[in-house]
């Protein structure tokens, strides 16, 4: 299954490629004389475009299978997309000083590829629901058993129209194990005679049924009448969760969660883009930066550049989280959250929390490995006591490294929280992102970040 939705997703990646190619060169003649050949400004162009479009939809996951599958969440994602990539456009128009291509075949471009692309997306989700309904209903599946899962597993079936056949649905469950497999040695040769006429295509059979000798009597003859041979276990009281599978040699671990930044590979990766992403900042904007807000700090107010707070971080531990200082000096700093016309911020400190450059000291944090660019934010350790005792599942956000930024922040939710309800959801997308890292979101979120940062928050205070 995961091998094809990869080929799935290449395949509308490179029809979006072809269709954004083509419409490209529409967008040309409609501008022009037909007979026209194409000037290599506008091939380059033409290629420009196209790439733009493919790398805003990688970074805005456009091609995710929940996307791909739904017209709505395409569209939802879509203006983003469009955003970045009209974005990467411009900035190669003015760097190459691109002033041949006229406005209007830039229009004609963007009116004949958007639309394109959106009709493409409609007809793929129509094959795609067209062909699933025909998977399952030219189907004939064989289940054996009566345990919680498989009866899930028949009702599944039946909503799809699918022609499922039950055996064994019966069994008293106050049968001993060896009793219950003399009865199923009974029935199989009556299941596999019963499969042979109606040309059944699967069966599914209950592991608790079956011995190791009947599970390879079975596959094989499964796989001499090319038959798909399927074992259920019950997993009933997990039907809730996600189940990840992972197999240390050939034994199957399950899951309740994915944790990419579980391995070694990944969290190599993370450190090494917090290590030169931290140093960039460090090195060339930081010179820049302190002076000026160092001396903005001092003329207003008495007190350090720099304000020290213990903050709970990876494992809950403790660490000396850095900022700029943005209130004046006070005995609350420990304890008390800034809220909406705190007169402990101020002016200086005001505009500094509003652009987000109060957080820049926490590069140092991110050098020394106590922080991530990308993390869940850091809190007072007053608030990690409070809240891990009411919100369920709210130290499992201190898995992983704390970020300067984070997947709730660029989701609207940063600043106070008063509200334990706005916490939980700032504690769902933490959960969201450690169990969906990879180094292009790490770059989304610190791009919308800086946008956010542009635009200004209303929660930014």
């Amino acid at each position: 299954m995961g091998s094809n939705r990869f080929f799935f997703k290449v395949f509308v990646l490179i029809t979006e490629f072809v269709i954004i190619n083509l419409s490209c060169r529409l967008a040309y003649y409609l501008k022009g004389d037909l007979t026209e050949p194409i000037i290599t400004d506008y091939i380059y162009f033409f290629y420009t475009f196209i790439l733009a479009w493919v790398g805003a939809s990688l970074f805005t996951n456009a091609y995710e299978t929940r996307k791909l599958l739904s017209i709505n969440a395409f569209l939802q994602s879509l203006f983003s997309t469009v955003f970045l990539q009209v974005f990467i456009v411009m900035t190669y128009i003015v760097g190459t000083k691109s002033h041949i291509l006229s406005r209007e075949f830039l229009a004609y471009t963007y009116l004949t590829s958007i639309p394109a692309i959106i009709c493409f997306r409609a007809l793929l989700l129509v094959a795609y629901r067209y062909y699933n309904s025909m998977t399952y209903t030219i189907r004939k599946i064989a289940i054996v058993g009566n345990d919680p899962s498989i009866n899930e597993l028949y009702n599944f079936f039946n909503s799809k129209n699918t022609t499922v056949y039950r055996f064994l649905n019966n069994l008293d469950p106050s049968l001993s194990q060896q009793e219950i497999e003399a009865m199923v040695r009974d029935e199989i040769e009556d299941i596999k005679s019963f499969c042979l006429r109606e040309q059944i295509n699967e069966i599914y059979m209950s592991l608790p049924l079956i011995s190791e000798e009947m599970i390879e009597e079975l596959s094989d003859f499964a796989d001499d009448n090319f038959i798909y041979f399927r074992m259920v276990t019950d997993f009933n009281v997990l039907k809730r969760k996600q189940i990840n599978v992972d197999f240390f040699g050939h034994i199957p671990i399950l899951s309740l969660r994915k944790e990419p930044l579980r391995t070694v590979f990944n969290q190599s990766l993370k450190r090494a883009f917090d290590v030169v992403f931290s140093l960039g900042v460090i090195l060339f904007v930081f010179p820049i930066l302190m002076p000026i807000v160092a001396l903005l700090i001092k003329l207003e107010s008495k007190g350090p550049v720099f304000f020290k707070q213990l903050r709970s971080g990876k494992n809950n531990k403790e660490f000396l989280c850095w900022k700029f200082r943005t209130m004046a000096v006070n005995k609350d700093s420990d304890s008390v959250q800034a809220t909406k016309g705190d007169k402990r911020i101020t002016k200086v400190g005001a505009f500094l929390r509003k652009t987000s450059l109060d957080e820049f000291p926490q590069f140092i944090n991110v050098l020394t490995g106590d922080m991530s660019v990308v993390g869940p934010r850091p809190h007072m350790l007053k608030h990690t006591d409070e809240y891990s005792q009411i919100i369920n599942k709210y130290l499992f956000r201190h898995f992983i490294t704390p970020g300067i930024t984070g997947h709730a922040q660029v989701n609207g939710f940063r600043g106070e929280t008063t509200d334990p309800s706005m916490m939980k959801k700032r504690v769902e997308y933490d959960t969201w992102y450690i169990e969906n890292w990879s180094i292009l979101l790490d770059i989304k979120i610190i791009f919308l970040t800086v946008w956010n940062a542009v635009r200004g928050e209303e929660n930014a205070y």
